[in-house]
């Protein structure tokens, strides 16, 4: 009885030990860390959504993003908005570290977290959709008419004469308002800053409800938000980060190389890269690698505008300016061509990027495409000029058909009055006015249609 009692008292404490390590385990949670770092493209939309839903699979405790941006693309910021507002993991979107921006896209990704923090010294806001050049899309706002003023005014308020424009950045305003009511956060800073690009610091942020709260760094703020409750759903979780294990999760190669050709830079300097090697090889035959490089370019450039939103008006007139300065080197205008040509392949590259997607990513005209494009002309003039200067060389002497008259040969086959001779190592038909034996040396006196006329050596001095 009492081994019994004993084995029965140690199979206990086993018991409440395994519960115990059970309960230890279950416990610690496994918190996925991403990193975005620069501006928001479809490379990097398509990592954070895959993250968040493996977080999600694998019963993650937390989903945190660690956000430096100063703005991306339209289409791409949706994208990532969505997959937080329907994650089934917590999302913590942390602005960090100090320094760091949430600017343009990096606002409605901040305001959409479940959680909402910045380090000190960050900066939020600053959303207006922003359009090619950098110019308002919507054109200057007038003022709002005050409620104590009689005046009357005879354009409608807030009048533009860029509807498009207005349209995209009324739809960003409703983006917003609808992002900060979903989590309860400052539905009028929202508003602002898409509509007067306001921004502020980060405990400006916190005392006016736009985030959450400060954290110095990653493992204060995991510490300060632990027993926080966050909706995620339909359910109500609380979150339990003081006992956790960290996961990074970092870009693959794959995923690295779609986030840089997914951007408009990389891939308009793709594209005039391969028109230019193409437009080389064309122009000057025989170059090999100009003509790889340029099919090569071309290639990823294709490819990166799958992802990328463009005009294909754009991409038409640049192929077009090409061709017009490609005409110049074989039919010289004097500069007509090639002029055209050159202003056709600027006003493409004004417009290629001159779409509604690329509110805060579309590349400056002046201090990206501008100069993309002279260098581009550039090249064009040096292969028109070094072309069109070799049209008018002089023949020389001694080059063509024409340079075999006065050489000797031998005949190779009876010439009666047609045979064969050989020059050079080459056999060449030949014709004579009088028949000629195999053996004897003849003297070319004149090439028609490859055909040579040749006539005996008759001394030895003459050979």
């Amino acid at each position: 009885m009492s081994s019994a009692r004993s084995l029965r008292a140690g199979i206990h404490t086993l018991v409440s030990i395994l519960m115990l390590l059970a309960a230890a385990s279950a416990h610690a949670g496994t918190v996925y860390v991403a990193r975005i770092d620069g501006a928001i493209t479809s490379g990097t939309a398509d990592f954070l959504q895959l993250s968040i839903e493996r977080a999600a699979s694998e019963s993650g405790e937390a989903f945190v993003l660690e956000l430096d941006t100063p703005g991306g693309e339209l289409e791409a910021t949706k994208r990532i908005v969505s997959s937080i507002l329907n994650a089934q993991v917590p999302v913590i979107v942390f602005v960090s570290p100090r320094g760091a921006w949430a600017a343009s896209a990096g606002t409605f990704i901040t305001l959409a977290g479940h959680v909402a923090a910045m380090a000190p010294g960050t900066t939020i806001g600053a959303a207006h959709p922003v359009g090619l050049g950098g110019q308002d899309p919507g054109g200057p706002l007038p003022p709002l008419p005050s409620e104590d003023s009689d005046e009357e005014s005879d354009d409608p308020p807030r009048e533009r004469k860029n509807f498009i424009g207005q349209k995209i950045e009324n739809m960003t305003i409703a983006f917003a308002e609808s992002i900060a009511q979903e989590r309860g956060r400052n539905v009028e800073f929202a508003i602002n800053a898409v509509r007067d690009s306001i921004a502020v610091g980060a405990t400006e942020a916190v005392e006016k409800n736009v985030v959450d709260l400060l954290a110095q760094d990653l493992d204060d703020l995991l510490r300060k938000v632990d027993g926080r409750e966050v909706r995620v759903g339909s359910e109500t979780r609380k979150l339990q980060l003081l006992d956790y294990e960290l996961e990074r999760l970092e870009m693959t190669l794959e995923e690295r190389m779609l986030a840089f050709l997914t951007s408009p830079v990389v891939a308009l300097g793709l594209l005039m890269l391969g028109l230019g090697g193409l437009y080389v090889e064309f122009t000057n035959p025989g170059g090999i690698l100009p003509g790889i490089g340029g099919a090569l370019c071309l290639v990823l450039a294709v490819f990166a505008f799958q992802w990328v939103p463009f005009n294909p008006w754009g991409v038409a007139l640049i192929l077009l300016g090409v061709v017009f300065m490609g005409s110049e080197a074989f039919t010289p205008t004097f500069g007509v061509l090639f002029t055209i040509g050159a202003c056709t392949l600027g006003f493409g590259g004004y417009l290629l990027f001159d779409v509604p997607e690329l509110a805060g990513l579309a590349p400056s005209f002046w201090k990206v495409i501008f100069p993309i494009v002279l260098a581009m002309v550039a090249l064009g003039g040096v292969m028109v000029f070094l072309v069109s200067r070799s049209l008018f060389l002089p023949v020389f002497a001694g080059s063509g058909p024409e340079g075999l008259v006065g050489q000797t040969a031998v005949v190779e086959s009876r010439i009666d009055p047609r045979g064969r001779i050989k020059l050079q190592g080459e056999l060449w038909n030949a014709e004579a006015a009088e028949p000629i034996e195999p053996g004897t040396r003849v003297r070319i006196v004149a090439v028609h249609d490859l055909v040579v006329s040749v006539a005996p050596v008759k001394n030895k001095e003459e050979a």
